[in-house]
């Protein structure tokens, strides 16, 4: 397979930090030392946050452009294209750090899921912060600056908890997460089956395929996406199809015939049909533009 884009990995950024699989930095420092990866499009290998306290600009995650602006916090997962445009000076914080940070840490390996911000969609991964949550969080990533100058195991055990207290605070103070009544069963259907979907999408394109490796029936399937998601379960596996193939599509090496091979089509044509009818043009008028 081709690679669309740059993958960054932590050692490509900080040897020192990779070591440890964490990078902590406020961010004016980091942009004057990076802008360019970070003006290219590229994707990351590990997990990713920035908050801003000052700047502005667009930032760009799989084709969907947001404003920039202080009191933001962006949640990226592993694989997801993005890119920065900043205007003026930029200042914030920004922690890059591996799954296994928290795997190693934690009993509930899938821990990390459970937050809507981790979902892997870029709408959900774009927060904006009340001024007492922004304080909250400010302290917080004072308090891992602090620790993160450190070469002891407590000090990165100090870190992972303030991320995960981060992380909560986050999810509290977010006025977009509703309190819901929905048995946690249906949550956690949606999370396997979304992450079952990128696992597979390739080689599976049918909500009955899914379905039956999730262990229900299609309808119960459809249903708990529709309640939790507003789509139907075929929805949410061709929205994952048609990002990828926009992904594909940026590299200008692939031929539409390659990428239709790439993504388990039967041939060019057919493939140029389904990203026209979901994606509202076709392959070639997505690349020109």
């Amino acid at each position: 397979m081709a690679k669309t884009f740059p993958v960054y990995a932590i050692h490509n950024i900080d040897n020192d930090s990779a070591r440890r699989g964490l990078l902590i930095s406020r961010f004016g420092p980091y942009v004057d030392k990076h802008y360019q990866q970070l003006h290219a499009a590229h994707r990351h290998s590990f997990y990713h946050l920035v908050l801003f306290t000052r700047g502005g600009g667009t930032h760009t995650i799989d084709f969907v452009t947001y404003p920039v602006e202080p009191g933001q916090i962006y949640f990226m997962i592993p694989g997801e294209v993005h890119s920065w445009h900043f205007e003026g000076e930029v200042d914030g914080y920004i922690v890059h750090f591996n799954e296994e940070l928290f795997t190693s840490f934690l009993e509930d390996g899938g821990y990390l899921e459970r937050f809507h911000f981790f979902a892997g969609n870029s709408e959900e991964g774009v927060c904006m912060l009340s001024d007492s949550a922004l304080a909250t969080v400010v302290g917080l990533f004072e308090s891992m600056l602090a620790e993160a100058g450190g070469h002891f195991e407590m000090e990165l055990d100090m870190i992972r908890i303030r991320l995960l207290e981060l992380f909560i605070v986050v999810e509290r103070f977010d006025t977009r997460v509703k309190a819901s009544n929905l048995p946690p069963q249906k949550l956690a259907l949606v999370r396997a089956f979304k992450q079952l979907i990128d696992k597979r999408f390739r080689e599976l394109k049918l909500p009955k395929e899914f379905a039956e490796l999730l262990h229900v029936t299609p309808n119960h399937l459809n249903a708990v996406c529709q309640d939790l998601v507003g789509k139907t379960a075929g929805d949410v596996i061709r929205d994952r199809v048609v990002l990828e193939a926009k992904r594909l599509l940026v590299n200008a090496d692939l031929s539409i015939t390659q990428i239709a091979y790439e993504l388990n089509f039967a041939d060019g044509s057919y493939f140029t049909k389904f990203f026209r009818k979901y994606a509202g043009v076709t392959p070639e008028e997505f690349r020109r533009g």
